[in-house]
């Protein structure tokens, strides 16, 4: 069999391949598995170990792992180690790694957020270790190539259908045969958007142009000191730009008044320009010592009532059914926290507005949201009311004399955010979000594998509720926020504005951006940056990989009828049920090829997010389930070939 891709999903195919030939014993049939990477097998890619320590994940220690760990019901793992558990063994000398990965370790606590590198060693490490600890019948080979074709065995070699086996081409010329083939791909190169590519072709005289990329392949370093660089995207993908050519360029950060830190520049700082759709960056997570706020607990968007309408036959419709529930818990978080922290709001209460604000959640029906807002009203003050959905754009609306007047507009905001990261618990706003965070795992469940419409998927579990839960819950470590606003009082980052429009001055040659909500003048600069991923659609994708599989029928996009009846293809692949087996053009299921990851993005919610330490395989370990699932599918093919 192959696993094509040998990042944490391909890797979690082994290791569940491993586990249950362990479980079978003697009646595990042989394996021989090989892993197409031409990374480092277990970090792959994106947590490649010899990219920059200053990248650092968006989830703290304790939340990653690459194996089930805990009781799950299924074949235990051969080495039960989470990230953070690996981290602390290599902190205590029992796990020996290289002096800088050790360090590192050392320095974290579990609350903490690692490097991207030190997450990849981990990966590294474990694959190696899995390996070395698989049983007799088991072999895996690395072939440090790519992939570049599939085809079947049976028509590479004479035209028929022939057997259900697969002929994989590789970048060196070489081919391999294998009765099974998991495609783990990951992030894939993508197609630029006409928008895009109008830009890249304009700065091809005079300007530079960067399309989205992984950070770590972004050669960041030829950018000049002093020079205006305009960056388009401000999640995660901007944080490793800021820092990189800040403190990457020996720039300082020190301790400031409070929460705030100061910026020592070293003059060799571009000058960035930051610019988004929402104008300002995703919210930074909360200081915590839990990844899940203690204080938050679900009491309406539970996994038994957000599964009811499927469980009952009935296909949920997300604004309907699921928002109503965890909009319940996100107010409960905030209003119950408000009124812990500022008890002056609530004097001459008597506990009545927490009581009469749980008595009109608690109303079934629609009438439960014109009830809140009756309580709200009478106990609350304005400046203290909660709209949640207009957090995803604060400066809806506002018109801003100048670029000037945007940015500290946008440094005021930064201020509290990182005011209120440091405040954890006893921050309302971040507990609100903690409800969302941990409604997302539930939402996984429900709308994974048809449970919700197609329409509800497209125009609100996407259209809407993505975007808000991205800008808040998936933001960076609170650090980053802080160093941002002290990069603003420092003159090194200014921000263009909300809905910013991208062009190239045809007299000078400059890209220009400007924002219909700021007047004055556009800003100018010779080089523009994206700073984002490329995306995850696989109709646009440019891999020679999923361009011969989707040429030649293998697999095909996910599509589905929009309202107005036109057929628009999803971001993913079109796949069975779990396990995931790809689907041709001709609609026939392929048996043994089977998809994990990002391309279940037409049937999954939140692919791109890691395997949850200790979660249940439903919720947040679902990526494990499905490496399960896919591991239980091989062995059952291989033990009837061993049959016959």
């Amino acid at each position: 069999m192959a696993v094509i891709g040998g990042g944490p999903r391909g890797t979690s195919v082994i290791e569940r391949l491993i586990a249950q030939s362990v479980q079978l014993g003697e009646q595990a049939p042989l394996l021989d598995i090989h892993l197409i990477e031409p990374h480092e097998a277990g970090a792959g890619h994106i947590w490649r170990t010899d990219q920059s320590r200053l990248f650092l994940m968006n989830t703290p220690c304790l939340y990653p792992t690459v194996v089930p760990v805990g009781a799950h019901g299924t074949a235990a793992s051969p080495l039960p180690l989470s990230f953070d558990t690996w981290r602390q063994r290599v902190k205590d000398g029992a796990i020996l790694v290289g002096d800088a990965d050790r360090q590192e370790c050392s320095a974290l606590g579990s609350a903490d957020f690692p490097s991207r590198a030190l997450y990849g060693r981990y990966l590294g490490w474990m694959f190696a270790e899995l390996v070395r600890l698989a049983p007799p019948n088991v072999a895996v080979t690395q072939h440090r190539k790519e992939a570049i074709g599939i085809a079947r065995a049976g028509e590479a070699a004479d035209g028929g259908s022939g057997a259900p086996s697969w002929r994989i081409e590789l970048d060196d010329g070489t081919h391999m045969e294998a009765d099974d083939v998991v495609l783990a791909l990951g992030h894939l190169p993508t197609a630029l958007t006409p928008e895009q590519d109008t830009l890249r072709k304009a700065a091809a005289d005079s300007a530079q142009y960067w399309p989205p990329a992984v950070p770590g392949d972004v050669p960041w370093h030829t950018l000049p000191a002093a020079e205006p660089v305009l960056v388009r995207g401000l999640g995660l993908n901007f944080f490793d730009a800021m820092i990189t050519l800040t403190e990457g360029r020996g720039g300082r950060f020190s301790p400031g008044t409070g929460t705030r830190l100061k910026y020592e520049a070293s003059g060799r700082e571009p000058q960035l320009v930051a610019a988004s759709r929402r104008g300002v960056p995703y919210r930074a997570k909360a200081v915590l010592d839990t990844y899940i706020p203690r204080s938050v607990v679900l009491r309406f968007c539970t996994t038994e009532r957000v599964l009811a309408p499927a469980r009952s036959g009935v296909q949920a419709g997300f604004d309907h059914d699921v928002w109503p529930l965890l909009h319940r818990d996100a107010l409960w978080a905030y209003y119950s926290t408000l009124d812990r922290v500022e008890p002056h709001l609530r004097e001459g209460s008597g506990g009545a507005f927490l009581t009469q604000l749980d008595d009109a959640l608690a109303i079934d029906g629609p009438q439960w949201s014109g009830a809140v807002q009756g309580v709200v009203e009478r106990w609350v003050p304005v400046i203290h009311r909660l709209v949640v959905q207009d957090l995803a754009r604060p400066f809806t609306g506002r018109h801003f004399a100048d670029s000037e007047e945007f940015t500290a507009a946008v440094l005021a905001h930064l201020d509290a955010d990182a005011e209120g990261s440091s405040r954890g618990e006893d921050d309302p706003l971040k507990m609100m979000i903690g409800a969302l965070n941990a409604g997302r795992s539930v939402i996984k469940q429900a709308v994974a594998d048809g449970g919700i419409s197609t329409a509800s998927w497209h125009a609100e579990l996407q259209g809407w509720f993505e975007p808000l839960v991205e800008g808040l819950a998936s933001g960076p470590p609170p650090v980053r926020i802080a160093q941002l606003a002290a990069l603003v009082r420092a003159g090194i980052v200014r921000f263009v504005g909300p809905d910013p429009r991208f062009g190239v001055d045809p007299d000078e040659g400059f890209f220009r951006a400007a924002s219909p909500w700021v007047d004055g003048e556009p800003f100018s600069a010779p080089r523009l940056t994206e700073a984002m991923m490329p995306a995850n659609r696989v109709a646009a994708t440019t891999s020679p990989l999923l361009l011969s599989l989707l040429g030649q029928g293998i697999v095909r996009p996910r599509v589905f009828m929009a309202d107005d009846g036109v057929p628009v293809a999803s971001s993913g692949l079109d796949v069975t049920g779990p396990p995931y087996r790809a689907v041709d053009r001709s609609g026939s299921v392929q048996e043994s090829l089977f998809v994990i990851g990002l391309q279940l993005s037409s049937v999954q919610w939140g692919t791109a997010i890691a395997a949850e330490a200790g979660a249940p395989l439903t919720a947040g370990g679902r990526t494990l389930l499905d490496a399960d699932g896919i591991a239980a599918a091989i062995l059952l093919h291989a033990g009837a070939t061993d049959l016959g």
